[in-house]
């Protein structure tokens, strides 16, 4: 541990760390680039496996860029700034690339370009870590640091979106100014059809403390949400907080805590692309698997004959419910289920379906595909935060006779390695 290490970069890993090796260990090195000689702290050592972070960059990679945020390299948020946009995208394509012929020996029979928006200004929400140093007597906000439960005070921050640029400066100040400081766990920022603020506290907040967090949000036109041990409350009973889906003329509500993806261009856009892939017809019986709040089930439900959605979570079952109710979409049907169970004896499976979508969590959906073909469904659309459980999930659906058509990568994340995926299988 605090080892200086001077190495030289083979490649990158998925996650965007550079890889180097040395005396039989394999180096692992945040804020490197391949071709890169570094001079690398000791982070982390296992066995062959060392995890490093590059201090100082002795020859440089000609891909290398100086990143426009100050906090680069600190900040655990953006760990890609250094690399320009192309390079990030075509990292990602090697990576769900990899993880398919890795895992299912699959290759789709045609490569979606990838799906895009802006490289900055895209992130609709963001959580805010607050804690007090005891020692110093002084409350410490900003984001978790890279490798480290440290906090970076930040009060710019380039990939948020411009409404929530007001509220993330004048944090630090507000809740430095509590009576009480030691109450605050931690800040939610969202934006949609309003801005919004939820202030989860670990212990009740001073009278002094709610008043100034109130002047606050009403100065800065943004909905107070306040969580103590129970659900997220809104301060005034009638806050409404939404996002909308233009292309289909619909307005999707949700609540802190609900999850919603945090880039809107682009899950606009992958909405779209999904629709197109499946190509629904409109006398069709669709199937949306971990629907959410809709936000598939609901621009489907606009094209198809009906659209039967299905989720874990109760209430979230309950908001798209209420969501598709809203938006007048009586053709569409909401369960709650366990979707890590068998699903075929579901009375709402039993009919058959002429084309599924999902969009599970990073566990992927191995006994939902496990029963794909007896959906009846020709076409199934599967959207994917984690390639390795998407190689997996697809292997799965070979065996059951689909073919994998296409696939392509979604940008959600840009300055980070995370990688969202789509593809579209067919039965043979």
């Amino acid at each position: 541990m605090g080892k200086k290490q001077r190495l030289r970069i083979e490649r990158l890993a998925h996650d965007g760390r550079g890889i180097a090796f040395l005396e039989g260990r394999t180096w692992f090195v945040a804020g490197a680039l391949p071709e890169e000689e570094v001079e690398a702290r000791v982070l982390a050592a296992r066995s062959q496996v060392v995890e490093a972070r590059a201090e100082r960059v002795l020859v440089a990679s000609p891909l290398r860029l100086a990143p426009p945020c100050a906090h680069a390299g600190h900040c655990g948020g953006c760990t890609l700034q250094h690399l320009p946009h192309g390079e990030q995208l075509a990292l990602k394509q090697r990576t769900l690339a990899e993880q398919l012929a890795r895992f299912a020996d699959l290759a789709p029979a045609t490569w979606a370009a990838p799906l895009v928006g802006t490289e900055f200004g895209y992130r609709r929400r963001a959580r805010i870590a607050v804690r007090w140093d005891a020692r110093a007597r002084q409350l410490e906000v900003g984001f978790r640091a890279a490798s480290s439960q440290a906090i970076v005070g930040i009060e710019d921050c380039l990939v948020l979106v411009q409404p929530l640029q007001p509220l993330l400066r004048g944090l630090s100040d507000l809740l430095r100014g509590f009576d009480k400081p030691q109450a605050v766990g931690h800040v939610e920022l969202f934006q949609g059809t309003a801005s919004a603020l939820l202030l989860r506290h670990t212990q009740p907040l001073a009278e002094a403390d709610l008043l100034r967090l109130r002047a606050f949000c009403q100065a800065q036109g943004a909905q107070l949400w306040l969580q103590g041990e129970g659900e997220p409350q809104p301060d005034q009973a009638d806050a409404r907080l939404a996002y909308r889906l233009e292309r289909w003329n619909l307005e999707l509500d949700y609540r802190p805590g609900d999850f919603v993806q945090v880039n809107a261009a682009v899950n606009e856009a992958m909405v779209a692309q999904a629709l197109d892939w499946m190509n629904p017809q409109p006398g069709d019986r669709v199937l949306d698997l971990f629907c959410g709040l809709g936000n598939f089930a609901l621009p489907l439900a606009r094209q198809v004959r009906e659209v039967v959605a299905v989720e874990g979570v109760e209430a979230m079952v309950q908001r798209a419910r209420g969501n598709a109710r809203a938006n007048g979409l009586e053709n569409l049907q909401v369960f709650q289920a366990d979707l890590s169970n068998p699903l075929a004896d579901a009375a709402w499976a039993r009919q058959g379906f002429d084309a599924v979508l999902l969009d599970p969590p990073r566990d992927g959906a191995f006994e939902a595909v496990r029963q794909m073909a007896a959906t009846g469904a020709r076409r199934v659309v599967y959207v994917s935060c984690n390639p390795a459980t998407l190689a997996r999930d697809s292997a799965e659906l070979v065996k059951q006779g689909y073919q994998l058509k296409k696939a392509g990568i979604l940008d959600m994340f840009p300055q980070t390695a995370h990688v969202e995926a789509m593809a579209l299988f067919e039965a043979g």
